[in-house]
């Protein structure tokens, strides 16, 4: 007979709704299915390059499906990274060797950009790596979509909704802030479905001038309150200000309108993941363990339509997905007249 798989999971990056059910969707599989054995690592790869590590079994994954956080705990230790401080130690190689003491088939890694780049570092070191897209921002390249996102989208789309009625009853013109880093997927999508009637992303190069032309033209409408959408990722000329701070103080220096702003910040990425990342953190950690037991490797789960497959870890490393400036749902937003700071 056949010597039974053994695995590793990690989560590494910030944390998202929907960790707990892609874990899940590995381990359970990895056992129930293929009789594999699991031990998950602790806080990222501290956990591979420290040896830190918890067996996992049915009943450990049972009951974490609609938790919030990382029952692995996660950090962003990036170990391919020289430290400027501190002992000169060689992650990579403690990483590989642990690897090897523990017999490990493969590693699973569960992350955004920064984790799919040292995943395939990994693999250029010779181990057997599969990683699973995970980030509010939906910025890894390679899948439609990641886990992480729809409930972000859903927590800031409710918190556009919140903010009609604070504008509506003080006249005011209310800036709120999205996360996203350099890409404006969360900020498109939550100030369209929120209906945003300003939405900034970093994508598109906006002037100032259109959007207060815009909103003075909404005020002679008698319209008594605009909302104001921003990536944080936009690029401003104040350094040290949030996107948000600047846009809100150019807007009342160039309308004379009262503005206030409203930062998000991290309670987009807590909570239980919404219905819609469960069935997707699940059917890619299913997905990574079928893979695994396929004996594929050196691959990151995606999802291109309604299928999940995968795609190499080397044409994922280093890239971004950002939104396309011809997008459909800006064309469309445009012709509900949403300004993003550019002449239509």
């Amino acid at each position: 007979m056949s010597k039974r798989k053994k695995i590793g999971i990690l989560t590494a990056g910030g944390d998202c709704p929907g960790l707990n059910a892609a874990i899940r969707g590995v381990g359970k599989t990895a056992i129930v299915k293929y009789g594999m054995e699991v031990i998950g690592f602790s806080d990222g790869f501290l956990g591979i390059i420290n040896n830190d590590y918890i067996r996992l079994d049915e009943a450990s994954l049972s009951g974490i499906l609609t938790l919030g956080g990382t029952i692995l705990g996660t950090s962003r230790e990036k170990p391919f990274k020289k430290e400027k401080k501190g002992p000169d130690i060689d992650k990579p190689k403690l990483i590989k060797e642990h690897y090897k003491e523990l017999e490990l088939d493969c590693l699973v890694c569960i992350g955004g950009n920064g984790t799919m780049k040292t995943a395939y570092g990994l693999v250029k070191e010779g181990l057997h790596v599969i990683g699973i897209p995970k980030t509010i921002d939906n910025d890894v390249w390679g899948t439609d979509k990641t886990f992480g996102f729809d409930s972000a989208l859903n927590i800031a789309t409710d918190a556009i909704d919140r903010l009609h009625s604070t504008a509506n009853s003080h006249k005011r013109i209310m800036v709120i802030e999205i996360m996203g880093h350099h890409a404006g997927w969360l900020a498109l999508y939550s100030g369209i479905a929120g209906g945003g009637d300003v939405i900034l992303i970093p994508e598109l190069a906006y002037d100032m001038d259109v959007i207060v032309k815009y909103l003075l033209n909404r005020a002679r409408k008698n319209k008594p309150y605009s909302i104001v959408v921003v990536a944080e990722g936009i690029k401003t000329d104040k350094k040290g200000a949030s996107a948000a701070d600047y846009i809100a103080s150019k807007i009342e220096e160039g309308t004379g309108i009262e503005t206030r702003q409203t930062i998000l910040g991290y309670i987009q990425r807590g909570g239980s993941p919404s219905p819609n990342d469960r069935l997707l953190a699940s059917g890619y950690g299913a997905h990574a363990a079928e893979l695994i037991a396929d004996g594929k490797y050196g691959l990151m789960v995606s999802k291109k339509g309604e299928k999940i497959g995968s795609v190499p870890l080397k044409d994922v490393s280093g890239k971004l997905r950002l939104v396309p400036k011809n997008h459909p749902a800006i064309k469309r937003a445009m012709g509900l007249d949403v300004c993003f700071g550019v002449e239509s």
